[in-house]
């Protein structure tokens, strides 16, 4: 069964390869110290039948937004700046990849940035698409791009809620 759990020295970061060698060194070096410090938290996917095979990873970071940067709709609403969350990096295992993973992270991703919500003050979910293709997967998840820079994505937190209502 599919399980989603917190980074642990138990998972085998050494033979996680999703195609990338920034991801790849990212989730080898530095996710559980990003962890222990409190910068970001890196959840990853596992089957119980091999817990300690990766099959995939998503990092979350709580970032500050310059308002600005929005759509105008947005930008009206807001004071110059505002909290946000982040979805600092998404990985899928090379073998793996095509086979709904990624969504399943994204769905998992939006349930934690939902709870934060509820908790403490955030206007959206923003994402950094490394390419158009990324970009395109992205906004099937109702991520809307930045004015000034199309590869930087926003998904507002109604947006969010509709989504995650719609799941």
């Amino acid at each position: 069964m599919l399980k989603i759990e917190s980074i642990n020295r138990s998972h085998d970061r050494s033979r996680f390869h999703c195609g990338s060698d920034e991801l790849n060194q990212y989730l080898k070096r530095i996710a559980r110290q990003h962890l222990i410090k409190g910068i970001s938290g890196t959840f990853v996917l596992i089957d119980d039948d091999m817990p300690a095979e990766i099959l995939g990873f998503f990092t979350l970071a709580s970032c500050e937004i310059i308002v600005e940067k929005l759509p105008g709709k947005y930008a009206r609403k807001y004071p110059s700046r505002a909290p946000a969350a982040k979805l600092a990096r998404l990985a899928v295992a090379k073998k793996r990849q095509r086979q709904g993973f990624g969504a399943y992270m994204m769905v998992n991703a939006i349930e934690r940035i939902i709870c934060v919500s509820e908790n403490l003050g955030i206007i959206g979910f923003f994402v950094d698409a490394k390419s158009s293709k990324a970009k395109a997967y992205y906004e099937q998840f109702g991520f809307i791009p930045l004015p000034d820079n199309q590869l930087e994505l926003f998904l507002p937190i109604d947006t969010l809620w509709q989504a995650y209502d719609a799941i």
